[in-house]
């Protein structure tokens, strides 16, 4: 039996463009842990049997639209909070990159994402903490490299 290849949870990267030309893309400094999810809108017909109109339907679902969302969280940094801070008052998406780093291959994920919700917040004696929830506007490309 082979073993699976696995990566550690550094090689997924979630990078903020600055909005330059050239742009240049780099990830907030702080984040711990971060999870990309992709979904599907489905929209749903019931198919009746043709011979046994009185059966049960079965339902038949259909793919409407496509999303991604990224949330994360970690340490509050001086180096990335006003990254955060542009990208959640901006009343425009920003543009995004998602890296999922293998050894033979990264997928990378390019497009415009809103900065749904920035959550602030932290313990008397204890570090500061940033959450982050993002969400996908317009298609989200994936090239493989």
């Amino acid at each position: 039996m082979a073993q699976a290849t696995t990566i550690k949870g550094g090689k997924v990267r979630v990078l903020l463009s600055d909005g330059d030309s050239p742009e240049v893309f780099s990830a907030p400094c702080g984040l711990t842990q971060r999870a990309v999810t992709l979904s599907k809108a489905l929209n749903e017909v019931s198919i009746p049997d043709c011979l046994d109109p009185d059966k049960v339907d079965w339902l038949g679902r259909d793919a409407a639209s496509l999303s991604m969302a990224i949330s994360g969280e970690g340490v509050l940094a001086s180096e990335s909070i006003e990254a955060w801070f542009d990208a959640a008052e901006s009343i425009d998406s920003v543009n995004v990159k998602v890296e999922i780093e293998f050894p033979a291959t990264t997928y990378t994920y390019t497009g415009k994402m809103h900065v749904e919700s920035l959550e602030i917040g932290g313990n008397n004696g204890e570090r500061a903490t940033v959450s982050v929830s993002m969400q996908s506007d317009g298609e989200m490309v994936r090239t493989s490299a």
